[in-house]
């Protein structure tokens, strides 16, 4: 992506910089546009990384309000999900800049060289983050965490720390990288590359797929030919300002599913009967499909795609039912009306006709996750950026008042928007693993391959069945030309689509187009190795993380509209398009609101053939929610009116888990902790990619000082080498559940 490729331009010449030819930047941006770049050489994984982004918001925050007479941390000297951050404050610095500059710099090298470590980018992202912290006049070697001294770097690497202890703890299961603890799917694999969907168990569930060979939404090879849900568990997270009265908790073969914002279910499919609900289920999959004839340049239909024409949707719909006369079935699209004038200029938009396929094509791909994709919620951090470098903007915040410095503003924006996607990940995967629903390609050739639900006078007559709609989707007959090929096929079902990656002899010169094909062989719009996305589809979370970030950006800026009143996005002729060949002309995005571009990220993934309706719509509406909650937390903060949420921490003395002695150890330390009552304790060393070495206890202990040794041994009595680990305390009594941790360094 040309918008990509500029962002990835910059930063490579910025960390290539010394800090004096980047001033142009806050540190802030360039760690941001430093995770930004290892985000999309790292695994595909938007819930990761929302929680990344967070929680290096986080550091940055905390690291510059530890500074301010007025705002309040987030996370130092308080409890959250937990875990306490003791804090007693720092002194007054002589340069107040400078040392909020070298302290956000330490506390996010800190976090980012963890975090990143195990990372198939991790020699590229490691090497640039080192660059970076070098580039900005820092010593790596310096690792004191004792931030009563003064020292702005110790102040920046205890928050690294404490925020590296804080996330194996906070039900990520980031420890045993982010592996599922009890989710199973209920339906064996589909094989896309084999017709049909044979073995489908539930047709109302998520079904994994099964390939020779899978390639990740960032481009990365993996090697499980079945890849598993992605996160099913992570409505568990702790959050950021979802609290219990969002919280629904359900419970599956024993096992709690934390639900935020419950949308309800999604629509069913009934195989026996016809009516209810179940007609919901088949008509959003089916338009799916009816969509996908829109992907065909050689169709001549022109559509104009000007915030004039476009945008600007007046209402939405609250049922399923509504979706019906909300989304376009034939034609794409929605009701959008458009906006009269650019409220910058006062003049009206121009319009912008191109054919319909290349929109949709380029929406598809240009909202997608992938290659090199920085996942959805690190694309909203791309299009603050965008807006924060826009000539016309001013940083002011809410769009009144003074402009604020760029450090400030900065780290305000990238911490409530970390905030915004990792509550959109845990509200839309809570919501996915819970309700466990099926992907397009998984019902359309279900429904198809039972048969049509139109016609009852027809042998292939089937409750289950696909709708008919002439010229799109029908039952072959003799004498047509797929039967022709196979009389076999007669009876069949076939679709009017885009015909998938086998008709793409060359991603780079041909594309694959639309025709009749067998039902059985529908593919969405993606590549042959990635196909869909590997979780459940209900809810969307490209609409889920928009929407909320759209709210968000709206309140931050005090503005519903981009800068210059559009925002845009320019796709070049034949040469944007990584999954086939195209755009057959120029194509220019146009946004006049962050609404708008939020709209315009759920219609692609309809487009891209990833999403019905039923997913759509319950996103946009829970992100109308999450947004603004975490943009007035964030605020609270930010003015230091904080109540309720992340409460001072208690006295330390409550729970202690002291450093271990001696360290650096060969061949055995001691960890000493302390607990106030009787509680069920847990002790387990931890490598520094977050891997289980040994649980050293795992038992219930009385109140009181407690001592174990560890002995350099993994679990399986080897001996571990030499390196740094990290130990972590965890206690359990009737009341609470608290954390403590620590690292040490083994030297042999």
């Amino acid at each position: 992506m040309r918008f990509k490729q500029l962002v990835l331009c910059i930063t490579g010449i910025l960390l290539a910089l010394p800090a004096t030819a980047s001033a142009q930047h806050s540190v802030a941006r360039l760690w941001n546009d430093a995770m930004l770049e290892a985000i999309r050489t790292d695994f595909a994984r938007p819930t990761v990384h929302s929680r990344n982004l967070f929680h290096a918001g986080i550091a940055m925050y905390d690291a510059w309000a530890a500074y301010d007479n007025i705002a309040e941390t987030y996370f130092l000297g308080r409890t959250l999900g937990g875990y306490t951050t003791p804090f007693t404050g720092v002194p007054a610095p002589g340069n107040l800049q400078a040392a909020r500059e070298e302290a956000i710099s330490y506390a996010v090298f800190r976090l980012l060289k963890h975090r990143f470590v195990n990372s198939p980018g991790a020699f590229e992202a490691l090497g640039r983050f080192d660059s970076l912290f070098v580039a900005l006049g820092y010593d790596t070697t310096f690792t004191s965490t004792d931030y009563t001294t003064g020292d702005p770097a110790a102040l920046g690497n205890y928050i690294g720390n404490q925020l590296i202890f804080f996330g194996l703890q906070d039900d990520a299961n980031e420890q045993y990288e982010f592996a599922n603890e009890y989710y199973e799917p209920v339906n064996p694999a589909l094989l896309p590359e084999e017709p049909g969907n044979p073995d489908m168990v539930d047709p109302n569930r998520w079904q994994p797929l099964g390939f020779d060979s899978f390639v990740d939404q960032s481009g990365n090879p993996l090697p499980l030919a079945v890849p598993e849900f992605l996160g099913p568990e992570w409505g568990n997270v702790t959050p950021f300002a979802l609290t219990e009265d969002d919280l629904t908790v359900y419970n599956r073969d024993g096992f709690d599913y934390w639900v935020y914002h419950d949308p309800g279910a999604p629509p069913y499919l009934d195989t026996l009967a016809l009516g209810g609900l179940s007609e919901e289920y088949k008509w959003g999959h089916s338009l799916v499909s009816l969509w996908s004839s829109h992907l065909d340049p050689a169709d001549s239909v022109w559509i104009n795609i000007s915030p004039g024409a476009i945008g600007n949707i007046q209402s939405y719909p609250t049922t399923f039912a509504e979706h019906r006369n909300f989304y376009d079935k034939l034609n794409g699209g929605d009701p959008s009306i458009g906006w009269p004038t650019n409220p910058s200029t006062g003049q009206p938009y121009a319009d912008q006709w191109v054919p319909r396929a290349d929109y949709a094509r380029v929406l598809a791909e240009f909202w997608a996750d992938g290659p090199e994709s920085e996942t959805p919620p690190g694309h909203w951090f791309t299009i603050v950026n965008y807006v924060n470098d826009h000539p016309m903007f001013e940083k002011r915040f809410k769009g009144v008042g003074p402009i604020v410095d760029d450090l400030e503003w900065d780290v305000k924006a990238y911490f409530g928007l970390g905030g915004v996607m990792h509550d959109a990940a845990v509200t839309a995967w809570g919501v996915k693993g819970w309700y466990d629903y099926a992907r397009p390609i998984s019902a359309i050739r279900y429904m198809a391959e039972r048969g049509q639900c139109t016609d009852t006078t027809l042998t292939n007559f089937d409750p289950g069945g696909i709708p008919l709609e002439a010229g799109l989707i029908e039952v072959i007959q003799p004498g047509d030309s797929l039967a022709l090929l196979d009389p076999a096929n007669i009876g069949k079902i076939k679709l009017f689509a885009w015909r998938g990656p086998d008709y793409i002899a060359d991603p780079e010169s041909t594309y694959a187009g639309v025709g009749w094909i067998l039902a059985d062989n529908w593919w969405p719009y993606q590549r042959p190795t990635f196909v869909t996305p590997p979780f459940a589809g209900y809810v969307s979370g490209h609409s889920t993380f928009s929407r909320a970030a759209a709210e968000y950006m709206t309140l931050l800026t005090g503005d519903a509209f981009f800068p210059g009143g559009m925002g845009e996005f320019y796709a070049p002729m034949n040469e944007f398009l990584v999954f086939e060949d195209g755009p057959s002309v120029d194509v220019t995005l146009q946004w006049a609101t962050y609404r708008d571009a939020s709209d315009q990220t759920s219609l692609s993934r309809i487009w891209g053939g990833i999403h019905p309706p039923a997913d759509d719509i319950p996103g946009r509406l829970m992100g109308d929610v999450i947004g603004p909650d975490a943009f007035d937390l964030a605020e609270s903060y930010y003015n230091g009116t904080i109540t309720g949420v992340g409460d001072p921490a208690p006295p330390t003395s409550a729970y202690v888990l002291r450093p271990n002695y001696p360290n650096p150890f060969n061949p055995t330390t001691t960890i000493e902790y302390t607990l106030p009552s009787d509680a069920h304790v847990e002790v387990v060393i931890h490598e520094v990619g977050g891997r289980e070495v040994i649980r050293l206890v795992d038992q219930h202990e009385t109140a009181g000082t407690h001592r174990v040794i560890w002995n350099g041994r993994a679990a399986n009595g080897r001996d571990v080498s030499s390196g740094t680990y990290f130990y972590r305390l965890t206690a359990r009594d009737h009341a609470e559940r608290v954390t403590r941790a620590g690292k040490m360094s083994l030297i042999r």
